[in-house]
């Protein structure tokens, strides 16, 4: 029995439990992979090793913020069940902590800070994304060739210019047609609006800087009823899950769209151990799950197997898949799997006041904001000596509240009740999203002394930001302050919390099994396939060569489309 399986494997694989394809986690490609290969034909079995979650199912999504236990304070017993799930501030608020795992349960190791925020439950983290959606460019999939930083891509945009007008078009994305050359257009719903004070400063901002650009934000939040699903609430209530459906999730769009085919079979609470390999074929014959809540080992087989779990997780089943012809993990010829890990780093920028606008307010809760396009290293006229590559800011521009005057309440009666009503002064705020290199040494590795509540091997990162990274940031940090006292804000404030901005907590975790033109240097090919096994797809953040400076989650849509289409080609052709 290999080192890295669990204690009680026992078990073969069984005609009922034969698949055309299997998908392994049901997040935002797991549940793109379901769709396209159960659509396609195929009869798919997506396995989730969390709970069950049907559209609709969102405990807290009409809970109003008193309704909550303890004023929105968890007890400290329960609190120690996230300790590092919480680092991101919002993971375990009341109205979303039971999205997120129990760390106790599910331990990992740090070499340095490494926050690994997880969601075990069927449509994992497709119910708790941001859901900014912003193409990447061929400044971006040549960036390492010109640069000359670890491998070239094995794709441009052209490749994927299709297959993201594909996913645009199913998934709803709100946005402009802003023709920036940095930042693709794609096909679009109608935009959400600034406010005043966002439209002033978008002016301002071109005025100042050469027509720079601030854009709204391109989000997967439907402005208009679309697909069957219904459009956007204002709620800014989307952490909780959605119950019209307004934003793009695995549990709303492509789960649905899978089971209406009769194709789909999903198993919740199955947690993927290990990827069997048949030496005989030189393929995966299927997979091993441990059954989370009765522990049972069962084998699962198909002819092909897609690796949708998240980045780390995928990884850590390729890196515990070991055999004879792989003993460093499935495919693991280049060495490669499990480096090259990579995040955004963010939480640095500026916010500053207005006195403009006092007549003025806005309408509801837009769960979306503005947006500044990478505007250094385009070109000779923008390259910067200190560092490679570049970031954008996201943003908005609100009111204070009512809460304002807590701290000076010393006073009571008809002045206490204007102020309380009364809305603030205008703020704006913007926070850059920076990208960050693909360094080999920047890993996991597998962790057999420490081991999960069902008996696996754990995880230990070993991962930090470098001097590109923080030579970025003190540009963040200036060009923040420069653009918002340029547009006249005044009390202009910087910020930049490095240590809370540590790898990982901007949960844009990539890398760890990268495409690649060669098999010496690489994990996967152009088309996502494990070089040394085709019948293994990896399609989530593993795959990334390097990490852009934008919200990665459409380009995971993308890739898994095109990867999916490729393996039923390739399986038509009995290449599979």
């Amino acid at each position: 029995m290999a080192q890295s399986s669990p204690r009680n494997v026992s078990g073969t694989g069984t005609k009922q439990n034969t698949y055309d394809a299997i998908v392994i986690g049901s997040g935002i490609s797991g549940g793109w992979a379901a769709k396209e290969l159960a659509e396609k034909g195929l009869r798919t079995l997506v396995l989730e090793r969390g709970r069950d979650v049907k559209h609709g199912e969102y405990p807290t999504a009409f809970t109003e913020s008193w309704e909550f236990p303890g004023r929105n304070k968890i007890p400290t017993a329960e609190l120690a069940k996230q300790e590092k799930q919480n680092r991101t501030g919002y993971t375990t608020h009341p109205a979303s902590a039971h999205w997120f795992v129990n760390d106790q349960e599910n331990p990992y190791s740090e070499e340095k800070r490494f926050d690994w925020m997880r969601g075990y439950h069927v449509g994992g983290r497709s119910l708790l994304w941001g859901r900014q959606s912003y193409r990447w460019s061929d400044l971006d999939f040549e960036a390492n060739a010109r640069d000359g930083v670890a491998v070239d891509w094995p794709i441009r945009y052209r490749d994927l210019a299709p297959w993201y007008d594909y996913a645009e078009r199913f998934a709803g994305i709100s946005g402009n047609r802003d023709g920036l050359t940095q930042l693709p257009d794609g096909q679009f719903l109608p935009p959400m609006e600034m406010n005043c004070l966002e439209r002033q400063v978008r002016q301002r901002v071109a005025e100042s800087f050469g027509g720079r650009a601030m854009i709204i934000g391109r989000a997967a939040n439907l402005t208009v009823p679309h697909n069957g699903r219904g459009s956007c609430q204002s709620r800014n209530r989307c952490i909780r899950g959605c119950p019209y459906g307004a934003y793009f999730s695995s549990n709303a769009a492509t789960l649905p769209a899978a089971y209406a085919t009769g194709n789909l079979t999903l198993r919740p609470f199955s947690i993927v151990n290990q990827i069997t390999y048949d030496q005989a074929t030189g393929r995966a014959s299927g997979v091993r799950v441990i059954d989370a809540e009765t522990s049972e080992v069962i084998e699962f087989r198909a002819k092909v197997i897609f690796c949708c779990a998240s980045a780390i997780a995928s990884t850590f089943i390729l890196l515990n898949s070991k055999s004879g012809r792989f003993p460093q993990g499935l495919g693991n010829d280049s060495g490669e799997l499990g480096h090259n890990l990579m995040d955004h780093h963010f939480k640095v920028g500026a916010a500053g006041l207005s006195d403009d606008f006092g007549d003025k307010y806005y309408r509801g809760q837009r769960p979306n904001g503005i947006y500044l396009p990478r505007f250094r290293n385009l070109d000779k006229a923008t390259a910067q000596k200190n560092y490679l590559r570049g970031f954008g800011y996201q943003g908005s521009a609100s009111r204070s509240d009512w809460t304002r005057p807590i701290k000076e309440l010393n006073y009571f009666g008809s002045k206490l009740k204007a102020d309380l009503i009364a809305p603030g002064p205008w703020r704006f705020g913007i926070g850059a999203w920076g990208e960050c290199l693909p360094y080999h040494e920047n890993k996991i590795t597998l962790n057999h002394q420490l081991r999960d509540k069902w008996g696996q091997p754990t995880v230990t990162f070993d991962c930090g930001w470098k001097e590109n990274e923080l030579s970025m940031r003190k540009d963040m940090k200036a060009s923040a302050v420069e653009m918002l006292e340029a547009v006249g804000l005044k009390n202009v404030t910087p910020f930049d919390d490095v240590v809370n901005s540590a790898p990982g907590n901007c949960i844009h975790e990539m890398g760890t099994a990268r495409i690649g033109q060669d098999p010496k240097t690489s994990v996967l090919n152009a088309w996502n396939q494990v070089h040394a096994v085709p019948n293994v797809f990896v399609t989530d953040g593993a795959c990334m060569a390097s990490a852009s400076c934008v919200n990665p989650s459409l380009t995971y849509m993308a890739l898994t489309a095109r990867a999916c289409d490729h393996a039923v080609s390739e399986l038509k052709k009995l290449n599979l």
